[in-house]
């Protein structure tokens, strides 16, 4: 699932931050507005218990596929506490609005990601008499141990929530809730609004969302579903939330234009990767021919899989390195730099309806509370909405080349 980042006024300067699309109208007068957007990321979370963190060094290069606990070791003594950033909420300024765009919670392969993890694994199974001999890593061969790791990912699971990608949507509304109190009041909830795109991910994550507000309001008591609460379900709308499949140039100039990545696949046949391939086969001990950057990726995920789902540190994480991680990463942020971010020009113009839309809310609140209009006569688009969205273009710093490290790092949910 995921959350938008949403416009901050502070003082007389306005602030993008990231994170749900969430507009909140407090009950008090405020000395400013604010909207607060959180910082965007697929809720990568272990199951392990806290006294006990399974760790891999390959973690902080994993971008949205890392694990909520990696990007914020904070929440491991609390998942639920909120950590307030202390230039967020002065002692001037008084919350009037809250925007949020929220990414998804922690989620299972895609199957098409699940496809080539299978073609990997019958790599590995068909592997000939040779594969007794010693790996390069540890000391032992790490093709065999690969070979009989169980691969228990099926293609129904298709980039569905995981139960933990629930429980990382219901701690972030709790988070959310009580880092701001008087948004989101009791009174408030009947005028909360979720908006979804339509992919199930997002919807599942829209209703955990929901019932972790429900968790707050009405503790120890089991939530009635989602149709049946005072606010209502997450709304989808495509056209607000997936942009980019309604924008004809984005479609014609860069999705379906074969050689608007060209850059990427000059990078997966370059020097870089192809010593990674001739490393990898050589410690699997498969034909170098046999493989390629995408079974390399995919290689390389299943690590941050394991983890976030399951909580444990499989051998794949024994594949790679610190350095070997670097140069997937950059592969990773290169394909999303030309796809989604500052490669093209029209990349980022695509979202203009959704953030004209966040925009013209929170300017909509400004003038209300310049004029002394009661919160209660807002709109009620104007109390609270939570936007639930899959991955965004990278608008938000100004970088001026595909460095790794923060395309694909911003788009976490840490409140």
């Amino acid at each position: 699932m995921a959350l938008a980042p949403a416009p901050a006024l502070r003082g007389p300067n306005r602030t993008m931050l990231r994170g749900p699309s969430i507009l909140l109208g407090a009950s008090v007068a405020p000395a400013a507005v604010l909207a607060a957007a959180l910082l965007s990321s697929l809720a990568c979370c272990s199951l392990q218990e806290p006294g006990d963190p399974v760790v891999s060094g390959l973690s902080p290069y994993f971008g949205t596929k890392t694990r909520y606990e990696d990007a914020n070791p904070g929440l491991l003594p609390d998942p639920e506490a909120p950590r307030r950033d202390p230039e967020l909420l002065e002692g001037t300024c008084t919350p009037v609005q809250l925007v949020a765009l929220i990414r998804h919670g922690t989620r299972y392969p895609t199957a098409k990601q699940i496809g080539k993890l299978r073609q990997l694994h019958g790599l590995l199974q068909a592997r000939g008499p040779g594969g007794g001999r010693v790996g390069a890593v540890g000391g032992r061969d790490l093709g065999a141990a690969l070979a009989g790791w169980p691969l228990w990912y099926a293609d129904w699971m298709d980039g569905q929530l995981v139960e933990k990608g629930r429980q990382d949507m219901r701690q972030l509304a709790l988070r959310l809730a009580s880092l701001f109190p008087s948004l989101f009041s009791r009174e408030n909830y009947g005028r909360l609004r979720l908006v979804t795109s339509s992919k199930h991910r997002c919807v599942d994550s829209g209703a955990a969302f929901l019932q972790g507000l429900w968790q707050h309001y009405h503790p120890g008591l089991p939530p009635p579903d989602v149709a049946d609460m005072e606010c209502g379900p997450p709304r989808v709308n495509d056209k607000l939330m997936r942009f980019f499949d309604h924008c004809e140039k984005f479609l014609t100039e860069v999705e379906r234009n074969a050689t608007a990545l060209y850059h990427v696949e000059a990078f997966k046949t370059g020097p870089e990767m192809q010593s990674i391939l001739k490393k990898v086969a050589a410690t699997l001990q498969v034909p170098v021919s046999d493989l390629n950057a995408d079974l390399i990726q995919v290689a390389f995920f299943t690590c941050s899989f394991d983890l976030a789902i399951k909580g444990v540190k499989s051998p794949w994480c024994d594949v790679f390195d610190i350095d070997d991680a670097k140069i997937l990463e950059y592969l990773n942020d290169l394909k999303q730099y030309w796809k989604r971010g500052y490669g093209y020009t029209i990349n980022s113009r695509s979202s203009c309806t959704l953030f004209q839309d966040i925009f013209q809310h929170l300017d909509k609140a400004t003038e209300q509370k310049q004029r002394c209009v009661s919160p209660d006569v807002l709109s009620p688009r104007a109390a609270l909405q939570i936007v639930f969205t899959c991955p965004l273009a990278n608008f938000f710093w100004e970088r001026s080349d595909p460095s790794t490290s923060l395309i694909l790092h911003l788009p976490r949910n840490p409140s």
